[in-house]
């Protein structure tokens, strides 16, 4: 008679070391062992009074072998289904094994993490869920991987073991530093946690680096997601691979999305509440853009999302990740592209998130003098790490390609950029060939541009790089960083520098607002009115303008249209197409009631009206960084604070000609050169009387006449009202056009 062979011997040591979690290959000592014609079972349960394993034919009572580690040997030549029954005293529970599933990582896998390119980490790495056909019923769970190269054991602890990560001791995948783990039926809105042990003895509790969703702040655990998600913007996705955002139109809504709208009792919208109503708004303003501030998980409301502990997860304030992609799918269809900002030049420095991940400086760089931001007391990423660069690049594909995103506007470029960054002499240390640039963060910004351009055609990237750094949006190709736009931090300071003058003092200072000519088709450049210029202090647009009510509303409207007309794209932030009189606060909403003032009235419904002439104009944004499409009429009236230009396009596209008047009175008889005679149309006067303004034009039109003037071969006089912007458009088959 055939007996049942003895179980697989394993030695005290090594199952103190299961027990304890400190073995690098749990897999290697629980789970199925086939071996003699049978199935050695050794089960991790140390809370239990009983366990038994059960299959379709037969069930075996384990023994207790070693703390809380069971035995026991299945009469079979092959491993069953199996499940495992465990008695708690008088309960009972019936479970199925996590120790008898092979990894969910391939070696191609794990060979590309070793390599720093895997570019869709998150398929591999984090909580992911897996379906698996099975003898006894369908197995779902989840497969749990982390990449810990220095740990010396990692558990998960979550709500499935009672948040005792004893009994869920990780594998060790091979020399990779990735740890796994599949736990069958768990799934979406489990709430987990990894349990690492450090070189140095101790255990840390930590937030998964490549979590989908996490715990709504203050709470710091991940959460096991699954998308359902069933997009609905088809059209969308298929026309933007042929577009081009460089020679489009571009005029972005810049938003923070928990402080747009508020409950009144001060809770954020939901990602559903915001997909109701704002398409429709930002549509409804003319804006081809939206721009959100960080939506990545950050744990404290007032850094405005810019210090990140979960990078792959969309901010739980607002709900579970699939609400974020209602609300792209919305804007999309709407018309409206997406750009979020993406912090990849620095990290929050919560214990529990990726500081010292496996009890070493794993993301962050080791050298205090280039892993420490000193400015914002954060940790800077180690970008001389291939790995730590393919997470972050990983992470801007994964926003492009599961979210749909249209844009990444890279935060902070400066500040990677520069090892002497906001650091004294002294303080740090110079590259390889004695200078002060960051090679490894170049190396990054290159790496991650040339992969998100060849993987998602028709995204753009756009770098807040306030330096003059050669070639930010220069092809990777020709060495440049290969962004597809800079924020051109110039313009915007001279701009508003020239704007708190009172107008007679202009004449002065004139040369500020004619100075960005000089360098503006130098790389592809977005003018920003950002959240950085109404917050700290620094007043409201409207309030930064000199003078009474009246002349600061005029001002404003005045710098409004002067912008839409310059080169560049342009971005306003939320609350500026208000004329919001306070500056920006995250902790309450933009103050909405203004519009039932018609002054500010007024401001939004020209923000309209100067998205729908750009629009309609190609000429304004065709060549923005052609200088064919720029050419001065008169760059030097500073005795009256005028300024006045032309805008050209592709060939057939009508010429747009610009006049700003930024002094407090207007100018009649203003002999103004136009590059062809004949008819242009009035398309835009800020001073309108639908703007609240004093009503003085050109009652819709003016005709140019043959003769030259400042350097144009044809002239008209025109009226010029007091601080305001005229945009005049050439008619098209009009008078003297043929």
């Amino acid at each position: 008679m055939k007996t049942t062979p003895t179980a697989l011997e394993v030695g005290t040591a090594e199952l103190h070391q299961v027990a304890h979690g400190e073995h690098g290959d749990p897999h290697g000592v629980l789970g199925p062992h086939p071996h003699d014609g049978g199935v050695t079972v050794r089960v991790l349960k140390p809370l239990a009074s009983r366990v038994e394993v059960r299959w379709d034919g037969g069930e075996v009572e384990l023994r207790h072998e070693h703390e809380g580690i069971w035995v026991g040997v299945l009469p079979v030549p092959d491993v069953p289904d199996y499940r495992v029954a465990v008695s708690y005293d008088a309960d009972e529970v019936v479970l199925d094994d996590p120790y008898r599933f092979l990894p969910t990582l391939g070696e191609v896998d794990l060979h590309l993490i070793n390599e720093g390119r895997h570019e869709q980490l998150w398929e591999v790495l984090g909580a992911r869920v897996h379906h698996y056909p099975g003898a006894l019923e369908p197995v779902v769970g989840t497969s749990f991987a982390v990449w810990a190269p220095s740990a010396r054991a990692v558990r998960v602890k979550a709500d499935f073991n009672s948040w005792d990560g004893r009994e869920h001791p990780m594998r060790q995948l091979g020399t990779s530093g990735v740890w796994e783990l599949f736990v069958p039926n768990v799934g979406t809105g489990t709430a987990y946690k990894f349990v690492i042990l450090g070189p140095d003895g101790q255990w840390r509790e930590k937030a998964d680096p490549m979590a989908f969703w996490a715990e709504r702040p203050a709470d710091t655990a991940s959460k096991v997601f699954e998308s359902s998600y069933e997009w609905g913007d088809d059209a969308w996705l298929a026309d933007r691979p042929d577009r081009s955002p460089v020679r489009e139109p571009m005029s972005i809504y810049e938003m923070h999305l928990g402080s747009w709208k508020k409950h009144h009792d001060g809770r954020y919208w939901s990602w559903a509440e915001l997909a109701d109503e704002l398409p429709a708004y930002v549509a409804g303003l003319g804006f081809t853009h939206v721009e959100l501030m960080p939506v990545m998980q950050h744990p404290f409301g007032g850094s405005w999302g810019y210090h990140v502990t979960s990078y792959f997860a969309p901010d739980s304030r607002f709900g579970d990740p699939d609400g974020f992609r209602l609300l792209v799918d919305r804007l999309h269809q709407a018309g409206v592209g997406v750009i979020l900002d993406w912090v990849p030049g620095h990290f929050a420095t919560d214990e529990w998130a990726l500081a010292r991940f496996d009890g070493t400086p794993l993301y962050e760089d080791p050298n205090p003098q280039r892993g420490w931001h000193k400015e914002w007391g954060s940790h800077i990423f180690n970008f001389g790490r291939r790995e730590v660069r393919n997470f972050l690049y990983a992470n801007a594909l994964y926003w492009l390609e599961e979210f749909h995103a249209d844009g990444l506007r890279v935060d902070g470029v400066a500040s990677m950029l520069y090892l002497d960054y906001a650091r004294q002499e002294g303080e740090w240390t110079p590259n390889v060939h004695g200078g002060h640039e960051n090679l490894e963060a170049v190396q990054f910004l290159q790496e991650m541009n040339a992969t998100v351009y060849k993987r998602v055609p028709g995204i753009t990237t756009i770098a807040e790089e306030s330096t003059s750094w050669p070639g930010v949006t220069r092809p990777t190709s020709a060495d440049g960083l290969g962004f597809g736009f800079k924020w051109n931090m110039g313009w915007m300071h001279d701009s508003l520098d020239y704007l708190a003058h009172e107008p007679v003092h202009r004449a002065y200072h004139h040369g500020e607002m004619t100075f960005s000519l000089v360098y503006a088709f130098s790389e592809n450049y977005v003018l920003p009115l950002s959240h950085d210029e109404v917050v700290h202090g620094k007043g409201s647009l409207l309030r930064k303008m000199p003078g009474d009510r009246w002349q600061q509303l005029a001002n404003l409207r005045a710098y409004l249209g002067f912008m839409w007309a310059h080169p560049g794209k342009q971005l306003l932030f939320m609350g500026s197409e208000l004329g919001q009189e306070s500056e920006w606060a995250e902790s309450r909403e933009l103050d909405w009631w203004l519009l039932d003032h018609p002054e500010h009235r007024g401001v939004s419904t020209l923000v309209r009206d100067l998205n729908a002439a750009y629009v309609g104009s190609p000429a304004v944004w065709q060549l923005d960084g052609n200088p064919a499409g720029f050419q001065w009429i008169d760059a030097n009236d500073a005795g009256r604070n005028v300024f006045s230009f032309v805008r050209r396009g592709a060939e057939g596209s009508p010429e747009v000609v610009c006049v700003s008047n930024f002094a407090a009175v207007p100018h009649d008889d203003y002999r103004l050169g136009l590059p062809a005679a004949g008819d242009w149309d009035e398309i835009v006067n800020t001073d309108a009387e639908s703007y609240t303004g004093s009503g003085v034009g050109n009652l819709g039109s003016v005709a140019a006449v043959e003769g030259e003037w400042s350097g144009q071969p044809a002239h008209a006089t025109i009226v010029v009202p007091p601080l305001a912007t005229v945009w005049l458009r050439r008619r098209e088959g009009g008078a003297g056009f043929g």
